[in-house]
């Protein structure tokens, strides 16, 4: 009942407004008074309510401006300066009066009433009636053109409002709970690919001798840990706005005034080396400049650089760029997102999205519910960013949103908020979550999390990993296991990559991972490698002979089907394994072709000969001598897994090495 009646009065609301411009000039006929006109006691009573709306003193501004009107009903100025203060004591419902009444005597006596009109329907949330009056304004003669472009911006804005709050999102934050959350300000939060680490702003203190730092959480079971300061970067000064790589690794933040700093506010990073974050620093020029540099935002292959700032060469206050790193470890000139991100108002906290495709941001300038707007934007085939598009309601209200940013998998977003209207607050401003909505999500990336291991020793190894586009030849990530011998790589859907994993004095470490638009990103990637030493029989040292080597797959060989005719995409894999050879002089190796069990044995085993021979043929055509090397089929007589499966039957199809 309720909704019927506020569309009633929507209705009569709008026939009230077209009643109202169509008889306008009838309306005119109304004879009214100016301060040029009035009578000098009604004159002096409005002078003396603009004096005090001045100084703040609203009550005795209204008084006044009623005294005026009481003098001369007709007083437009003074009923002008009546609707003002309404507006600014916050009696949106009187000040509409007000307005409606100077329309009445003059449409055209203020340029702005017909704005103010927009306004107060905005904030009355009465959306189409605002784009009315929004769009009266633009086709009256008013002049100004800052004006003239907030009323586009409402104009836009409005139309997007009375869609948005017809069509709600899904959202239901959830607060992170009493370990994360206290009654201090806690946000900006950070997160890596597992989603088992979040490093996190804490404001503590006043806002003149107070200072931000940061916390980290640990996720166990499922439970975050009670938060604990970040040791080795926090100082007495603040840090905040941090990105946080996807292994946790390398944090990149913001600090304002310090001491050798480049401008009003600076980029600084950190990197964790075995459990200690390194001393920090600066990212120097072209990075921080005089500028304010802010709200940094890191690719999940370190490659890329997003940041806000409002140095020169923007398209207006607060602007987003990118810079990406060069191959000696510096940065390049950043460049501008370009007019599709950027508007002529601020644009703030990026946050690009592990798939590298999709970004998010907030938005003074792009039409949204009020004040700062969470908007997504997707890169085209080319490379250039499309369109922005607005969260929508509630996930965006009227008040400013705060940064958000996307879990690996899509699914889950996280950011920061004051707790008003949510449920579960803890203090003043608190971190929460919420499933993202599937149309707002980026596109499925899953990782890969590894564990490093000495085959002989079982101690951890520090390798050098590399992620390889096996459709390009490039190399896409490169990283290092760390001290425990972990590491985490983020793979996007759509791709085949190759994983290698190599170290001196060992046998390199492959694998193959195929993410087509069907794979299943429910369980990312567990991998225990064990890297083998080379024999020291073979090595130029002529030590003592270690064990047999295990085999070692080549997991990045292919064949055409039922072929033994190499595909061009193994070459990459065979490279690597003739400049092992070419770097062990001594070393000797057998390859070894299998099949699964499905058709004739025969076929099978003259299969698995085939194939083992076109990489013996590969490696002699490329100058690996041939009495390093020899070749064996063993057809379907060696399954490392069952047959009864796909998956068993495609490990069972297998190239591989060992030392002779």
């Amino acid at each position: 009942m309720l909704k019927n009646t506020n569309q009633l009065n929507n209705m009569w609301r709008l026939l009230f407004f077209c009643l109202l411009f169509c008889f306008t000039r009838m309306l005119r006929a109304q004879t009214y008074t100016t301060t040029k006109t009035a009578t000098k006691k009604a004159v002096k009573m409005y002078e003396q309510s603009v004096q005090q709306s001045f100084n703040k003193q609203l009550k005795g501004a209204l008084n006044c401006a009623n005294r005026a009107l009481e003098l001369e009903p007709n007083f437009i100025d003074a009923q002008l300066q009546w609707a003002r203060i309404q507006y600014d004591l916050g009696e949106l419902e009187k000040a509409e009066v007000g307005f409606l009444k100077v329309v009445a005597l003059d449409a055209n006596y203020s340029e702005n009433t017909l704005y103010n009109l927009g306004l107060i329907n905005s904030k009355l949330e009465r959306y189409e009636q605002a784009t009315l009056y929004f769009q009266r304004y633009l086709d009256s003669d008013a002049k100004s053109t800052k004006m003239r472009e907030k009323a586009t911006k409402h104009l836009k804005s409005n139309t997007f409002l009375g869609e948005a709050v017809k069509e709600p999102m899904p959202f239901k934050p959830v607060n992170l709970g009493s370990n994360v959350n206290n009654e201090l300000d806690q946000y900006l939060p950070s997160l890596t690919a597992d989603e088992n680490t979040l490093i996190y702003s804490v404001f503590k203190g006043s806002r003149v001798n107070g200072n931000e730092d940061f916390y980290v959480s640990k996720r166990v079971n499922g439970e975050w840990q009670l938060g604990k300061p970040v040791t080795g970067v926090n100082t007495p000064e603040s840090e905040g706005a941090q990105s946080l790589s996807p292994d946790g690794r390398f944090l990149v933040f913001t600090a304002c005034g310090r001491k050798g700093g480049a401008g009003k506010c600076d980029l600084y990073f950190t990197e964790e080396v075995c459990g200690e974050w390194t001393k920090v620093k600066m990212l120097g020029s072209p990075i921080s400049t005089g500028a304010w540099e802010s709200q940094p935002s890191i690719s999940s292959d370190g490659k890329t650089l997003y940041f806000a700032s409002d140095r020169k060469g923007g398209k207006g206050g607060k602007d987003l760029w990118s810079s990406t790193r060069n191959a000696d470890g510096s940065w390049a000139t950043p460049k501008n997102l370009g007019a599709k991100i950027n508007s002529s108002g601020h644009e703030k906290a990026p946050f690009i999205h592990a798939d590298g495709e999709t970004l998010y941001f907030l938005s003074m300038g792009h039409a949204g519910m009020g004040e700062e707007d969470i908007f997504i934007a997707r890169k085209e085939p080319d490379g250039t960013w499309g369109e922005p598009k607005n969260l929508g309601y509630p996930i965006n209200t009227k008040s400013s949103e705060g940064p958000v940013i996307v879990s690996v998998d899509g699914k889950t977003a996280y950011f920061s908020n004051n707790g008003k209207d949510l449920e579960g607050a803890q203090g003043k401003m608190d971190i929460y979550s919420f499933e993202m909505p599937e149309s707002l999500r980026p596109k499925p990336v899953t990782y890969v999390k590894a564990r490093v291991k000495d085959d002989a020793t079982a101690k951890p190894v520090s390798a050098s990993v590399e992620i390889i586009d096996l459709a390009t030849g490039n190399v896409l990530t490169t990283s290092k296991s760390d001290c425990e011998g972990e590491f985490v790589i983020t793979l996007p859907i759509g791709k085949n990559y190759m994983l290698n994993v190599s170290k001196e004095g060992y046998l390199f470490h492959s694998e193959n991972f195929a993410l087509t638009e069907k794979t299943d990103f429910a369980d990312p990637f567990s991998l225990k490698i064990d890297l083998i030493p080379i024999p020291k029989k073979v090595s130029n040292t002529g030590e003592t002979a270690l064990p047999k080597s295990k085999a070692i797959v080549l997991n990045n060989v292919f064949f055409e089907t039922g072929s033994a005719a190499l595909k061009d995409v193994s070459k990459i894999e065979l490279n690597r394994l003739k400049n092992l050879l070419e770097m062990n002089a001594s070393l000797k190796i057998q390859i070894n072709g299998h099949t699964d069990n499905v058709g004739d044995k025969e076929a099978n085993q003259k299969l698995s000969t085939n194939r083992a021979k076109a990489v013996y043929d590969y490696l002699i055509a490329n100058g690996i001598a041939t009495n390093r090397l020899s070749f064996k089929g063993f057809g379907e007589t060696d399954s490392i897994a069952t047959n009864s499966t796909p998956e068993g039957r495609q490990k069972n199809r297998r190239t591989e090495f060992v030392i002779l």
